[in-house]
């Protein structure tokens, strides 16, 4: 554990250092020549919110790349300098170890919002499921707070919310913008969450099975459980006593669909279906957009989902 920090902070004192080369050519306000904002998005989901709300007064760069799985980003010394560029850069603290740490160390004072607390990360891997006999054996994936606030229409209402204040509070200019742009798109996540709630009223099954445990706060927020054969982190592997307590589990509950998802390999999925006759389908987390994103946008995405999950849990 010491070895691994002491490495991670030598990477990031080399980073910052090796960006100030390239932060010498940057704006010193954060601002382009023609004036609008330059702001930062550390992946998809903040990228989604600037681009709307911010609309013709800002830039959107995105640190995560498309494709690129988000949990484990690391930052090149460019993206570093460009933090210490931005007029404003829009993160959750706690999700990106490296964008934390470039904010820490190269972010302008006032510039970088941190947007948990108004996502209200309340939900834990310990608190998303494995409410049986078989607890203890997910006791490593425990203790963390969940990232994907996201995927409840209603806490990303909130971000939308802060983000939108923000610019206008940055950019008083051209706030009646951005409060616009912002009421839209909360208009927009209202109707999204109508249509969840009304979409996934009625299921033969309220139990969602997944490969990783991405879907906790969409669970919660309408009346679902989640069962994840690993923990928050997509990179966990499940033993294989947690591979056959979850195949029990689908078994005995007759749960006829596991969820894969996008950025992440369909393994684990594909192996609970082939051990319990269960069929496999992909939810998308919406960390970032790929040519295999079922929507060109956030919302186009999670309508996409909820088609999904009625299909899986057989609701009408």
């Amino acid at each position: 554990i010491i070895v691994m920090f002491m490495h991670r902070s030598f990477t990031v004192a080399l980073t910052a250092a090796l960006g100030l080369g390239v932060t010498a050519c940057g704006s010193e306000n954060g601002r382009t020549d023609d004036g609008r904002v330059q702001t930062l998005a550390s992946f998809y989901p903040m990228q989604y919110a600037l681009e709307r709300i911010g609309g013709p007064d800002v830039t959107v760069k995105n640190l995560t790349k498309a494709g690129q799985e988000p949990h484990d980003v690391e930052l090149t010394p460019r993206q570093v300098a460009s933090v210490a560029d931005a007029g404003l850069i829009v993160y959750a603290k706690g999700f990106q170890a490296s964008v934390d740490d470039a904010v820490a160390s190269s972010a302008k004072a006032g510039r970088a919002l941190d947007v948990s607390p108004q996502a209200d990360l309340d939900l834990t891997a310990e608190e998303e499921g494995h409410h049986d006999e078989s607890e203890h054996e997910h006791a490593s994936h425990a203790g963390g707070s969940d990232p994907h606030f996201w995927l409840d229409p209603v806490r990303y209402k909130a971000v939308v919310q802060a983000i939108g204040d923000r610019l206008a509070k940055d950019d008083p200019e051209h706030a009646d913008g951005y409060h616009t742009r912002t009421a839209s798109l909360v208009k927009d996540l209202d109707a999204l969450d109508a249509e969840y709630r009304g979409g996934l009223a009625h299921c033969t099954n309220r139990t969602i099975v997944t490969g990783h445990e991405a879907f906790a706060y969409l669970a919660a927020r309408y009346g679902l459980t989640q069962r994840g054969a690993s923990g928050v982190s997509p990179e966990a592997e499940p033993t294989p006593a947690q591979l056959s307590s979850i195949s029990d589990y689908v078994k005995k509950n007759k749960v006829t669909t596991i969820y894969a998802e996008t950025l992440v390999s369909p393994k684990v999925a594909q192996t609970i279906a082939s051990q319990t006759g269960a069929r496999v389908d992909v939810l998308d987390p919406i960390e970032g957009l790929t040519d295999a994103s079922k929507g060109s946008d956030y919302l186009a995405v999670m309508r996409s989902n909820l088609a999904t999950l009625k299909k899986g849990q057989g609701c009408s």
